[in-house]
């Protein structure tokens, strides 16, 4: 069934900074940088935000700090932090704000300075007191858990892990923003230093600065702005646990909830997807949200992802700007895959362009596989 909310926004303006390292500036710095693109990308001004949306790991009351940084006076703010996958949340909440008429512009935010150190996060959240006896080392010891039962249950290999890490790479060859753009192979992957078994160090996502900002309107004046609209289809949210202990299933997220929701907000279903964004912290991600988006069952993530399946050139498009393996990941990453989506889906993405793009799918991992945001986006013809 699918839900008043769809086609009602859109995104009108992205925008982007500080990529790989920004020494010199902090968090806001570049965050207000990405802001200023997005807003010039939108062909409006910082005085037409009347909506707010952000959270980041450097500030407690990361939305109050973001509205006098920008000197901003909203109508409406929403600094709900759920990790990484605030910012994919945050556009059906901007949808809602603006369907309702709490806002006209909602800006989605965010900006860290981890690799450059301008701007340090604040000390780490608290973290679960019945696993910290255990001396866990977060977050990679969650996925490594994922991962290694994922293999034991599923028969899934190092290798196929490695094909993920190995077709981000290819998608960020072609993308000039790219942090890192040198050859990858799966022997590569295999070599690599291990960090925590079964993950080796080309299995983790990098650690990096970097700002990206989204501008939202509702879809009567998204049409009058500079740009192609993208627009909102649909999206949901589910969180099953905050420790990854906790988790029911170490090898089933609520990306299951989340995208069943947003599919069925959209009116779509997996096969109707042209490009997906995955948030992909580490290369289990993306097998574990393949097969709990609907894209392939429960336990054949690996053998679906093999083969080129997900890199250039083959059937399905993911992460086509490099994902937090290879194009950035400045401590959260969520941001990340609307922007591309919106690139996409307004043909401007280059190299890396697919063909006819005219729907998009953004999904969200927060913490230790915590919360799971979906959004759809779609061109007007996909309306």
């Amino acid at each position: 069934m699918t839900s008043r909310l769809r086609g009602k926004a859109a995104i009108v303006g992205v925008g982007t900074a500080g990529h790989g390292e920004a020494p010199g500036f902090n968090a806001m710095d570049i965050q207000a940088l990405a802001v200023h693109e997005a807003l010039e990308d939108a062909g409006l001004k910082l005085c037409d935000v009347d909506g707010l949306f952000t959270a980041n790991m450097s500030h407690t009351f990361p939305a109050i700090s973001t509205i006098e940084y920008l000197g901003l006076k909203p109508r409406w703010i929403d600094g709900t932090n759920t990790g990484g996958s605030s910012f994919v949340a945050d556009a059906l909440s901007a949808t809602m704000a603006l369907e309702a008429g709490l806002c006209d512009v909602a800006l989605i935010c965010y900006g860290a300075t981890l690799r450059s150190g301008a701007g340090r996060m604040t000390p780490a959240a608290e973290q679960p007191t019945y696993e910290i006896p255990h001396k866990p080392r977060y977050p990679m010891t969650a996925y490594a858990m994922a991962a290694a039962t994922h293999m034991a249950r599923f028969g899934t290999t190092r290798e196929q892990l490695a094909e993920v890490a190995v077709a981000a790479r290819a998608w960020a060859r072609m993308n000039p923003e790219a942090f890192e753009r040198d050859p990858l192979t799966i022997e590569d992957v295999l070599s690599s230093r291990m960090v925590m078994e079964p993950l080796s160090l080309r299995d983790c996502c990098l650690l990096t600065d970097g700002a990206g900002a989204v501008v939202m309107t509702r879809a009567d004046r998204a049409r009058d702005l500079p740009n192609k609209p993208v627009y909102f289809l649909g999206g949901g949210i589910a969180s099953y646990n905050r420790a990854v202990s906790e988790m029911p299933d170490l090898t089933t997220t609520a990306a299951r909830d989340s995208g069943a929701r947003a599919f069925a907000m959209a009116g779509l279903k997996p096969e109707d997807m042209n490009v997906l964004q995955l948030y992909d912290a580490f290369t289990i991600n993306v097998i574990l949200f393949l097969e709990d988006l609907g894209f392939c069952p429960k336990g054949e993530g690996g053998s679906f992802v093999s083969g080129g399946r997900i890199a250039p050139g083959g059937p399905l498009p993911v992460n086509t700007n490099g994902g937090g393996l290879s194009f950035c990941h400045p401590g959260m990453y969520g941001v990340f895959t609307l922007i591309e989506a919106t690139r996409q889906l307004r043909g401007t993405a280059g190299e890396r362009q697919i063909a006819e793009a005219e729907t998009a799918l953004c999904h969200g991992n927060g913490i230790t596989l915590s919360h799971q945001a979906t959004a759809i986006f779609g061109t007007e013809a996909a309306l």
